[in-house]
């Protein structure tokens, strides 16, 4: 299973995004950004509205939710 911290960081790629771009435009220092990522920093789950307007993806994307697996009956 993947973290919110590795779903951000695959978007972040997947987009050809620079980390600093997206920390920025989600309201963060590069460098705040990067220890949230790695892990060093704790990320809060009032961040994930801005970082994923930032990467322009839902925030279930951001948490790894896709629409496919939602609403399934047993």
């Amino acid at each position: 299973m993947e973290t919110i911290e590795s779903n951000i960081q695959r978007i972040i790629c997947e987009k050809g995004l620079l980390q600093k771009r997206v920390a920025e435009l989600a309201g963060f220092a590069p460098q705040a950004f990067s220890e949230m990522l790695h892990g060093r920093k704790t990320l809060k789950a009032q961040y994930i509205p801005s970082i994923a307007k930032a990467l322009n993806v839902t925030p279930n994307e951001v948490f790894g939710v896709t629409g496919s697996d939602e609403c399934r009956s047993a």
